[in-house]
């Protein structure tokens, strides 16, 4: 009698092939195996509590059963999270396409040029709305990529600062929470001081060889830093910035003053939340510092034969490349996601991004005005999106 067990589909050893490898292991049972190798202190005292197994067609409706459980409401949650629109012709030519999601990473570019092509848009349009020289083409997430920010500007210390031993990282305090907590993570093992503190009372010296800021902050409050960042190129100290990408259409730029890397996350460019992520993060710096730059860089060459051609030009954090000198031990890109992103510039264009922007700051200008009439104070004179108010 057939029976639509998943068991009998799945590709894996059948008793018969289990009994003759147990045999040629000198083992009379699986039990037998795994008590020869794997210690009794760490192995289960009992079997399992599992359920019967189920038919395709049983799980199949056993799911949608608890899906239907499920109650969907908006999220606020803010603090680099934000609910997005993905635009069908992107989700149905791109997110549910296996020729986009299978695919990892490009080395093979004489077969890869359509998704180089793309990647390169990304690096542009980052490029673009930072104000910055070169951009690579994605990393993991935005928290990851402030701490690869921390590590370029330790490796580029100056030959004074590595004389005075500046040791110092700065980190403002209105940085997303979970962006500190990856730094603090990462800054303990290399030997890193880091210091949480408000940019306008901490005492800058010659020890401190970075800043990382916030724009616009944590409380929504978007602050002109140019001065700022001015007085602490005077000292040589390098600054990054963790930048909202979709407010860089409406606000200056960091690359217009002076930060020396900007980085992010680009999940508002239509990327879903998905429950807490992923999101690509975008990274971009001045092109004097792209030797050590984290990520991979899509460059334009040309072929054999003259035309013009794509290629992984710079692929500095791949072990592959410089093992224990890549400058990055996350070999993971985002590289769908952030081509979903570059397609959402595509698709909108330049004005159909300022206009986005613009309706979320009247949306939580709209906010702040009629949460003030309920008793409520705003303590941000200048903000997007995220706002603060106190009672």
């Amino acid at each position: 009698m057939y029976t639509d067990r998943f068991v009998l589909r799945h590709i894996g050893p059948r008793t018969s092939e289990a009994q003759q490898m147990l045999k040629e292991l000198g083992c009379s049972s699986l039990d037998e195996l795994i008590s020869e190798t794997v210690p009794a202190d760490i192995r289960l005292k009992k079997p399992l509590n599992l359920p019967q197994g189920l038919t395709e067609r049983q799980y199949y409706r056993k799911v949608l059963a608890l899906a239907a459980k499920n109650k969907v409401f908006n999220t606020y949650i803010g603090m680099g999270y934000y609910d997005t629109i993905t635009p069908a012709v992107i989700l149905r030519n791109v997110v549910e396409n296996p020729v986009w999601y299978t695919s990892y990473t490009p080395y093979q570019a004489e077969i890869s040029q359509g998704r180089l092509e793309a990647l390169l848009n990304f690096q542009t349009m980052v490029c673009d709305i930072t104000a910055m020289e070169i951009a690579n083409a994605s990393l993991l997430d935005e928290a990851t990529a402030a701490a690869e920010a921390m590590i370029m500007m330790q490796s580029l210390r100056s030959r004074d600062q590595l004389k005075l031993n500046a040791d110092i990282l700065f980190v403002d305090e209105r940085l997303w929470p979970q962006t500190i907590e990856v730094l603090k993570n990462r800054a303990l093992p290399l030997g890193i001081n880091m210091v949480v503190g408000d940019f306008r009372t901490y005492a800058f010296d010659e020890r401190v060889f970075g800043a990382i800021l916030q724009y616009p902050d944590a409380d929504g409050r978007v602050v002109d830093y140019a001065g700022f960042v001015n007085s602490l190129h005077n000292m040589g100290t390098k600054v990054a910035v963790s930048a909202d990408i979709l407010s860089l259409a409406i606000l200056t730029p960091p690359g217009e003053w002076g930060a020396d890397i900007v980085f992010g996350t680009t999940q508002r460019f239509g990327v879903p939340m998905g429950y807490g992520g992923p999101a690509a993060a975008y990274f971009a710096s001045r092109e004097a510092f792209k030797r050590n730059m984290p990520g991979r860089i899509i460059g334009v060459s040309k072929d054999r034969l003259g035309r013009r051609a794509l290629r992984m030009s710079l692929q500095t954090r791949e072990q592959h490349i410089k093992r224990e000198k890549a400058t990055s031990n996350i070999c993971t890109a985002q590289a769908l996601l952030a081509n979903m992103a570059s397609f959402y510039a595509v698709y909108h264009g330049p004005e159909g991004i300022q206009c986005i922007a613009n309706r979320v700051h009247s949306i939580a200008s709209l906010l702040s005005e009629n949460i003030e009439k309920l008793g409520f104070k705003q303590i941000n004179d200048n903000f997007f999106d995220t706002i603060k108010i106190q009672r």
